[in-house]
């Protein structure tokens, strides 16, 4: 059962929380305030496992807890304080639901590529923590519509956020966004025709400022 006395910031990993078997053990699980603005349940929801009648339950709550919690409090409340309202497409992945995923087709990679990554409760090959979210940006929606610039956005994060990668999908400029304790900040697209890397660490347009990218969208909001 998950104590309730875990908030953001005070659950230390290695406690040996157990993976909740009982709905009170899920209430409990889905009310840990991992930032200001967000609690763990806003992270648990899967389409495949609502489709597959199963369950997106972490194995390792404690460190799926102190990864989102860095997640939370180090990219996407800034995100939130700096544009408004976001929404979470997708998050948590447990390591069934995720190999369900890779196995039938439904755009998840492999385990071993999305530990530390969408697999929050479990640390990649070198014993590293991470966490990933797919995220929408409400402001950002109608300057995306309006001129297909996705990349205004993405470069606003890799200006100012400690990501460790991104990659953006057509649908409302959707984009997985992921904090690691190694980040390697690298951006990827799926946008037609745009599709492919937009930087990643040695391309020429990796480091320095990149404010003429976004200017014309933060004017926009300004506007709004």
């Amino acid at each position: 059962m998950i104590d309730q006395r875990i908030t953001a910031g005070t659950r230390e990993e290695g406690a040996d929380v157990k993976s909740p078997r009982s709905v009170k053990g899920l209430e409990d699980l889905g009310r840990v305030r991992l930032s200001e603005s967000f609690f763990m349940r806003d992270f648990l929801y899967s389409e495949i496992a609502n489709a597959y009648g199963l369950s997106n339950i972490p194995e390792n709550p404690d460190l799926a807890i102190a990864a989102g919690s860095r997640l939370c409090q180090e990219l996407l409340e800034p995100l939130r304080a700096r544009f408004g309202r976001i929404s979470i497409r997708s998050a948590f992945r447990s390591r069934a639901i995720n190999q369900l995923g890779n196995e039938r087709g439904h755009n998840c990679g492999s385990n071993e590529s999305n530990y530390a990554g969408h697999i929050w409760d479990h640390r990649d090959a070198e014993g590293l923590m991470g966490a990933t979210a797919c995220v929408v940006v409400h402001a950002f929606i109608p300057y995306y519509e309006a001129t297909g610039q996705w990349e205004a956005i993405a470069w606003w994060v890799h200006d100012h956020l400690p990501y460790r990668d991104m990659e953006f999908f057509p649908k409302f400029a959707a984009f997985n966004i992921g904090w690691h304790e190694k980040p390697r900040p690298a951006i990827y697209s799926f946008v037609p025709p745009r599709r492919g890397w937009l930087t990643k660490p040695g391309m020429p347009n990796h480091e320095g400022s990149h404010e003429s990218e976004y200017r014309a969208f933060l004017a926009s909001l300004d506007k709004a």
